[in-house]
């Protein structure tokens, strides 16, 4: 069956009432029934949690081959506790058959593709996966189908009992004798802890694992104790070091500082910018680079920015700082500054994934955004967004919040350069549909500015400002003009991996990649 944005569905996915992506307002007004966290009714009074090893712990939360375990991504590619747990299940406790449900997955968990290939993880469910997971999961060597969901998408799944979590393992910075823990005190912070938040609520049982034991009680407690079995220390969770990626700093690159301008400008042109506006800017050296331009403007107008959500970083705190704006709730920090203010810096809070972004709930925080700014590895005529998937067809990405974001915002603008080395990123058709395009309204590159055709109200502001844009078309024929028109991917018929859109339906499968063969002649 072809979903909406044109992708066929493979039937034997739709089964159980599971539907095919139908638009982004299809879901709108109906009812999820929530699952029940799982309590203990009667706790008997305890001095500690504190257990002397990770296998203890996890043998007294009775794990057991078969079982989904998970985990939250604050410490990014300084995580160690991801391969951790699983080496301890896996190696120590002899456990198989065994289901990661990750917030996201990175290159700093390359040692869980062997568990993969050896058959003893046999379920991935995350938002990001890249490095050798994502080439053998690209491969075909997962026994069953990735799933892969937006930031809001998962909390949706975890509360409407879509995925059962037996095992939470939390990487708390710091944490006292009963579990209630924070991102920050210890020598390993990593500021907001959000995405762990749901986790703990609804998981059968919660490990938190930390390096860092502080005196009761840990407040304000990102994870509460009255979620947490067991506390475990170790010598160290993670490198904080490297939460930071080369994609979470401000470009110095001309080009991308042009394109951060340009989309200063389209922001400036519109009728939401106005004392007060909401905004959240993604990963991305241009997208990042709009903060400086946008100051400009700002000052220029006499008007503040009323709050900001993210993934922050360090841009967004300077602005904070200089009361640029009111406040910033944050899900996720992606730099040492952004860890280093929240808590810290006065009306900079912390929220959970849930409150951020999830499509079921009665009130996230995307769906109140004037504006979010987000790169693209891939952009399509249909305004369809690849964030996932390289050129090649391999998972190396991830959808995050992008998705998200670009459908509760009244003006979702993306910013990439036109080509990337010999690539077109203005295509045809992208390899994999991660944000469809009904939900994006602007796209800026260095070589021309393309509002969306279902945006008319968007053109007509730009042309008022004297912003010149095109047709997206336009922009793609001037891509293909330099790098030439890619030749068509080739697949097998197994599927991969499943990309949920943010309300549960399907919005596109992943399949293997037919191995490349020289022509015989």
């Amino acid at each position: 069956m072809k979903n909406a944005v044109g992708r066929e569905i493979p039937d034997f996915l739709l089964k159980d009432g599971r539907e095919v992506y139908q638009g982004k307002n299809y879901m709108d007004g109906r009812y999820i029934q929530k699952a029940s966290p799982r309590t203990r009714r009667c706790e008997k009074p305890q001095e500690s949690k504190i257990v002397e090893s990770l296998a203890d712990a996890m043998i007294q939360c009775g794990a057991k081959s078969g079982m989904t375990f998970s985990f939250h991504h604050h410490l990014r590619d300084g995580d160690y506790v991801v391969n951790m747990v699983m080496r301890t299940a896996i190696e120590k406790l002899g456990l198989d058959d065994l289901t990661i449900a990750a917030s996201s997955l990175g290159n700093a968990h390359d040692p869980i593709a062997d568990y993969i290939e050896q058959g003893k993880v046999v379920g991935i469910q995350t938002s990001g996966i890249r490095g050798r997971m994502g080439e053998v999961v690209s491969a075909g060597k997962l026994k069953t189908p990735a799933i892969i969901r937006s930031h809001g998408g998962r909390p949706r799944a975890i509360e409407g009992g879509e995925v059962h979590i037996d095992i939470a393992f939390i990487a708390a910075p710091t944490s006292d004798c009963v579990g209630n823990c924070r991102g920050i005190g210890g020598k390993s912070n990593c500021g907001s802890m959000g995405y762990a938040m749901t986790d703990a609520r609804y998981a059968d049982h919660v490990i938190v694992v930390t390096d860092c034991l502080v005196d009761f009680p840990n407040m304000p407690a990102s994870v509460e104790a009255i979620d947490v079995d067991a506390v475990v220390v170790v010598d160290s969770i993670g490198n904080p070091k490297k939460i930071a990626s080369a994609a979470a700093r401000i470009s110095q690159n001309p080009r991308d500082l042009m394109m951060a301008e340009d989309v200063a400008r389209v922001i400036a042109a519109t009728p939401y910018f106005k004392d007060g506006f909401s905004f959240q800017t993604g990963v991305g050296g241009p997208s990042l680079a709009a903060n400086l331009f946008l100051e400009k403007y700002m000052d220029e107008r006499n008007i503040k920015m009323g709050w900001a959500i993210g993934g922050i970083c360090g841009p967004m705190v300077e602005l904070l700082k200089k009361g640029k704006v009111g406040k910033v709730i944050d899900v996720q920090d992606f730099d040492l500054d952004a860890v280093n203010s929240i808590n810290q810096t006065p009306n900079h809070f912390e929220m959970s994934a849930s409150q951020y972004a999830n499509p079921a709930n009665k009130g996230a925080f995307v769906n109140k955004l004037d504006f979010v700014v987000l790169a693209a590895l891939e952009i399509d005529t249909g305004f369809n967004v690849n964030v996932l998937t390289g050129s090649d067809g391999v998972l190396r990405g991830a959808p995050g919040g992008h998705p998200d974001t670009a459908a509760g915002a009244k003006c979702c603008i993306i910013v990439t350069p036109l080509i990337r080395g010999r690539m077109a990123t203005v295509c045809e058709h992208v390899v994999t549909v991660t944000t469809p395009g009904d939900c994006v309204d602007v796209l800026v590159t260095d070589y021309g500015i393309a509002v969306n055709p279902l945006r008319p109200d968007l053109s007509t502001c730009l042309d008022m400002a004297g912003i010149k844009h095109v047709p997206i078309e336009e922009l793609k024929e001037k891509a293909y003009s330099l790098v030439g028109r890619p030749d068509d991917l080739q697949w097998e018929d197994k599927v991969v991996a499943v990309l949920e859109a943010r309300d549960g339906t399907i919005l596109d499968v992943i399949r293997k990649i037919k191995p490349y063969t020289l022509d015989e002649d």
